[in-house]
Parts: structure tokens; C-alpha cells; sequence
């Protein structure tokens, strides 16, 4: 972390920004107070003139190009790329437009091992960071460029033919974005040529369109590198100072263990819902249980809707509450033990979080308040639904002793992970 020499008022100027992690990064990258600047477009103009809202700020959609007649000053890459993520405050009053979204962007594609040269690339959106995803891409010698949009030449419908053998798909739409998630720009199952997909999009950490690319095996990257790295470069105009590339990553790594949801998946009365207390006790994050959610939404405990309306209903009625819980960040979920036999869940669950599997012995499992573990075969069930606990996790846990030594076990094993 960089210590100023003088406290200066930061901040990011924005439409919604509930979402964003920049205060987070920016609190890892120096000691300067960084705030989240919400306005309107009819706000925009005062708030920039005015001497004492802040020293230096970053801009995000929708106002990269917005902000731009109201500056004295504008880079020559911020006039390339033709919109400004940057402003500075200087001394006499005046302000400068930078634009560090081409360092990030660079950084994206070089952190995702993403070649450009002489690849076809398809560009979804047409907003600011599309010109800055052209710029790039254009510099580093692609063989073709097209730019796909709602009412476009190229668009959403007929991309599929066009430009059927795009063999790169940048994302720069907010399709896909918190709290919009599980929902994809395209269809990358009807693109067979395509080799690596980077989303600009950082919340949550795998969008639609990467865990579709995942699934079809698909080199992907999200817009988390992206967003660190031209905070870092903003940081350095922000104190006019140098900071090392190797910043970064140490970023990115704290932002990831700050942000990403912990998901505990496992059989009916392993001890998820004990272990998630524990858990958020231990770690000071907040603690949602899709049970919980499930009771809360349906105003009758899970025992009356099994046999009101059978497991069918509740199982809609879980992934709804799966969806919602997995959207968050930074949170402690636990799950039920069926929720791994509808393979939707696992986009809801995964998107942002490092989801855990408790095992414990059959013999040990509670029974209590559980109304397929009383009416069934607990063994068979296991057997059974081993293999979607293993596909849905990224980590497997004993809890065989104490919930506290299993707490420990998967706090190592995240760290370890991570």
C-alpha cells in the first residue's frame, strides 16, 4: 500500500454503483479515502465543477463519454480512444481527462493468455469500453474486427452467420452483470471457432457467458484484472508515483477472497447449516440459508410443502432461492442437500463463490425435520448424488470430528486454493 503525503479526496463517478469492488482495490492500493459518487445525468456538470467534490475521481458507464465537455484537458489516449476514466483536480483548479482503461484492457487479455494477432475478433457493444476493447485489439494486429449491437449491421441475431468464425468474443455490454445475473449476450454453442472469451464484466466473478465457455472449453478471463490494473495506473496519477506490476495480482487475490461467496453443498444432516455459523462467525460474513430463503418466500416450513405440494414445487422453489443467494458476494451459504439434483443450480451457486462439499459417514447423518432422509434409503441417496456434490465443488471436506476442525479445514483449504 502507497501512504500519501496528503489525504486527497477520491471517488468513482457512476449511475449505479452498489456493485462495484473500486473502494476495495483502491483501499488495497493506498491510503487515500475513496467514495462512490451515485449521480443522475442532470447532476453530472455541477458535481464536476465543483472545487470540493473531489481531487481526483475514476468514471464508469454510463458517463466515460458524458464527462468530457466539461474538462480543460484531455490526454491524447483519452482522445484516441475518445472517452475518459480519469480525471485529475490540479493545483490551479483545472481539470485533465486520462483514459487507463487501455492499460487494463491490455492486462486482461495478456493475464488471460488471450492472443489477438491475426484473430477474428467480435466485439459485443458499441458503448466506451468497446472503443477501448477496438483500440487494442487494432493495435495488436487482429486480423478483423466486428463490432455486434442490439440494431447493428451485426447483431445478436444473425452474428451466428456473419460472423461465424469469430475466433475471439469480447464482452462489453453489462449483459450479464450483477444483479442481472445468469443471463448471456449470445449463444457461444453456435459459434464453433471460437478460442477465448473475455468479459469485461467482474461481478459476479463468472458471468453466463463464461461458465457457458467453461463448459464448451473455452479459454476465458473476467473483467477483474482489468478493473485492478487501470486502478493501479490511476492510483499512480492519483499521487503521481510508481507502483510494480506484481501490485496487481496481490490485488486481485485480496479482492477475490474479500468478494466471493463460500457455498457449502452436502447430504441432509452432514452439518452445513452448523458449520455456516460457524463460518460466519469466524470470518465476519454475513450468513444466508437457502432453507431459510425457501420459508421465508413460502410462508410454511419445508415438511408442509413436501407434502403439500410434493418435491417438484420445492425444488423450483430452491432455485429461486439459489439464485438469489448465489448473486451475492462476500456471504456464507448454506444449502440443502437436494439442491445439487437440478443441474441449473450449479451457474446460480458457482458464479461467485468457491462452493465446498461436507462429507460425512451415512451412519452419522441426522434425520431430524428432513423429509427425504426419513422416508428413504440414506445410502442410496449418497451413492446417488456423490457425483453432483463433486461436479458442483471446487473443494471436498470431512466433517468426521468437530464442526470448529472442519471450520479450520475449509478456511486452509480456500487459502490454499486462492
Amino acid at each position: 500500500m502507497i501512504t500519501g503525503k496528503k489525504q486527497i479526496r477520491c471517488g468513482l463517478i457512476g449511475r449505479t454503483l452498489s456493485h462495484s469492488f473500486s473502494p476495495q482495490i483502491h483501499r488495497e492500493l493506498a491510503d487515500y479515502s475513496y467514495y462512490l459518487f451515485e449521480l443522475e445525468e442532470n447532476e453530472l456538470e455541477a458535481f464536476i465543477k465543483d472545487s470540493n467534490s473531489f481531487d481526483a475521481c475514476n468514471v464508469t458507464i454510463p458517463y466515460k463519454k458524458a464527462v468530457m465537455p466539461y474538462l480543460d484537458e484531455i490526454s491524447e489516449e483519452a482522445e484516441k480512444i475518445g472517452s475518459v476514466n480519469t480525471i485529475l483536480r490540479r493545483e490551479d483548479g483545472t481539470l485533465r481527462g486520462e483514459n487507463t482503461d487501455y492499460y487494463g484492457f491490455s492486462y486482461l487479455l495478456h493475464r488471460g493468455n488471450i492472443s489477438i494477432t491475426g484473430k477474428k475478433v467480435a466485439i459485443l457493444g458499441t458503448g466506451g469500453a468497446s472503443v477501448t476493447a477496438y483500440a487494442v485489439c487494432s493495435d495488436l494486429g487482429a486480423e478483423s474486427i466486428t463490432f455486434v449491437s442490439r440494431t447493428g449491421e451485426v447483431n445478436y441475431q444473425n452474428v451466428y452467420d456473419v460472423a461465424a468464425d469469430t475466433e475471439v468474443v469480447i464482452n462489453c455490454t453489462p449483459v450479464g452483470m450483477y444483479p442481472h445475473n445468469e443471463i448471456s449476450p449470445i449463444e457461444l454453442s453456435r459459434m464453433p471457432y471460437v478460442e477465448s472469451v473475455a468479459d469485461m464484466i467482474y461481478n459476479p466473478k463468472k458471468t453466463k457467458l463464461l461458465l457457458d465457455a467453461q463448459r464448451l472449453g473455452i479459454n476465458n478471463v473476467n473483467g477483474l484484472s482489468m478493473l485492478v490494473s487501470q486502478a493501479k495506473r490511476a492510483c499512480e496519477l492519483f499521487l503521481g508515483c510508481h507502483i510494480d506490476d506484481s501490485e496487481i495480482d496481490r490485488v486481485i487475490r485480496a479482492v477475490e477472497q474479500e468478494t466471493q461467496n463460500i457455498v457449502l453443498v452436502g447430504m441432509p444432516g452432514c452439518g452445513k447449516s452448523t458449520i455456516a455459523k460457524l463460518l460466519s462467525q469466524k470470518t465476519g460474513r454475513a450468513l444466508i440459508d437457502t432453507d431459510d430463503l425457501i420459508v421465508e418466500y413460502e410462508g410454511r416450513s419445508i415438511p408442509e410443502i413436501f407434502a403439500t405440494d410434493g418435491e417438484e414445487y420445492f425444488r423450483g422453489v430452491e432455485h429461486r432461492a439459489a439464485a438469489e443467494a448465489g448473486k451475492q458476494s462476500g456471504k456464507i451459504i448454506a444449502t440443502g442437500g437436494g439442491i445439487v439434483t437440478r443441474e441449473d443450480n450449479y451457474d446460480s451457486l458457482c458464479q461467485n463463490a468457491t462452493v465446498v462439499f461436507i462429507k460425512r459417514d451415512v451412519s452419522r447423518l441426522s434425520r431430524g425435520g428432513r423429509p427425504l432422509s426419513q422416508n428413504g434409503d440414506l445410502e442410496q441417496m449418497y451413492q446417488k448424488r456423490l457425483p453432483m456434490y463433486r461436479q458442483f465443488c471446487e473443494v471436498e471436506v470431512s466433517n468426521d470430528t468437530t464442526p470448529e476442525n472442519c471450520v479450520r479445514r475449509i478456511l486452509d483449504a480456500i487459502l490454499e486454493k486462492g
